[in-house]
């Protein structure tokens, strides 16, 4: 099986009442942990800056427009491999990725903030820290909001 390496921006998106938005992807469309709960993100294209990559995600994603909002690089380093599928060629790949966090700081109660699913997501839900416990997170995911303090 082929290896890929891929750089993944990662966006942590906060509603002004303290909750995260997460999605859940296909598990026909390909892509990677299809049915586990995760934060908006992707992988950042040849010439792109990571904060181009995470606003083009984000938008993508959910619909948002996070250009008129408090964009802050978060300093954690995760990474992780798993076989995904790739959509262009249908072949199937073991691909390494390096994540890099941003959190989105929106000045809106999560309940006044529109969301658009994509064709990638097939769900998407505010959470609060309590209610992350009880879901299904990507692998490693519970361990990273419990190092960030989101989840304790």
């Amino acid at each position: 099986m082929r290896e890929i390496q891929r750089t993944i921006a990662c966006a942590h998106v906060f509603s002004k009442d303290g909750k995260l938005l997460m999605g859940r992807k296909d598990p026909k469309g390909g892509g990677v942990w299809a049915d586990a709960w995760h934060i908006p993100g992707g992988g950042v294209d040849d010439g792109e800056s990571l904060e181009h990559a995470v606003a083009r995600e984000v938008m993508e994603e959910v619909g948002i427009d996070i250009s008129k909002h408090k964009v802050t690089p978060l300093p954690y380093v995760n990474g992780g491999s798993t076989e995904k599928t790739l959509k262009e060629t249908g072949e199937k790949v073991l691909c390494h990725m390096d994540f890099k966090y941003f959190r989105i700081d929106i000045d809106h109660d999560a309940d006044q903030i529109p969301v658009r699913l994509s064709d990638d997501l097939v769900e998407t839900r505010w959470f609060s820290s309590e209610e992350l416990k009880d879901i299904e997170q990507i692998p490693g995911g519970k361990e990273f909001m419990q190092k960030i303090g989101y989840m304790h």
